[in-house]
């Protein structure tokens, strides 16, 4: 399965990137709700080991996810992970890392179609693969950021554009809005320099630009207006404005200038 190596792809590269910080930036505050890169890593690992329970032990993932279902109804989600992953710093880097390259070791022999269980909703393995990939680079872009760090993209990123565009009924939904009725087309940028087109050519709803810019959109990492999207159209528009690919409540996207990199 591509997308399970992607994702250790995407876990190794950020791996390498926090293999560089001082003690004291674990501790450090990013533009992402304030999260440090402690309290980014403890959320990886978490779920990590969520979603390997969904193959290897579903039983004790049910009841783990009505566990921690409970903690964030009392709003003690983020003390619950906390609880549950012990190391920081330095030893949290190796315990995460480790695991997630057995992890994507192990998921590449899984067939892609197989239903797994999770929160909400059964997904296939390819869904939970794109959908680990994802928060490992969307949680990442917080710390980039916040050492002032530029990350080398790469055409894996195609798994998030990808799950941005299949969530574009999401997004509305999410915002308690009707889907419209219609998508805008899509013509975006590879890191490679290919051309990634979706939907049906129309000039009146579109979204043009870097797919690494969309990918930031739609995982709430930029705000449209800090990225080099070119987007035409009042559905387009307002998808750029709200757009969530990522389950659960309703989430604020960023302001301008909210969420950059640190210079």
């Amino acid at each position: 399965m591509q997308q399970a190596e992607d994702f250790g792809a995407e876990s190794a590269a950020l791996a390498d990137m926090l293999e560089t910080l001082a003690p004291d930036d674990w501790r450090r505050p990013t533009r992402f709700k304030g999260w440090t890169p402690d309290d980014v890593l403890v959320h990886l690992h978490f779920w990590n080991r969520a979603q390997d329970l969904a193959l290897t032990d579903p039983d004790r993932l049910r009841s783990e996810i009505a566990a921690v279902g409970a903690a964030m109804a009392e709003g003690r989600g983020r003390a619950h992970e906390n609880a549950a992953v012990r190391e920081r710093g330095r030893d949290l880097l190796a315990a995460w890392r480790a695991y997630a390259a057995d992890m994507a070791e192990r998921w590449r022999a899984v067939d892609p179609k197989r239903r797994l269980p999770w929160v909400g909703p059964d997904m296939s393995a390819r869904s939970a693969m794109t959908a680990r990939q994802m928060e490992t680079w969307a949680h990442g872009q917080a710390i980039y950021d916040l050492m002032g760090l530029e990350r080398a993209e790469h055409d894996r990123i195609r798994n998030i554009v990808f799950l941005g565009v299949g969530a574009f009924a999401w997004s509305f939904h999410v915002q308690g809005l009707p889907k419209p009725a219609a998508e805008p087309c899509l013509r975006l940028t590879a890191p490679s320099g290919a051309l990634w087109e979706y939907g049906a050519p129309r000039d009146d709803e579109r979204i043009v630009g870097p797919a690494v810019d969309f990918a930031r959109v739609v995982t709430q990492t930029r705000n449209v207006a800090d990225t080099a999207l070119d987007v035409t159209g009042p559905t387009a528009t307002l998808w750029m404005r709200t757009a969530q690919c990522f389950a659960g409540p309703r989430e604020r996207p960023p302001a301008p200038g909210e969420r950059l990199r640190e210079a």
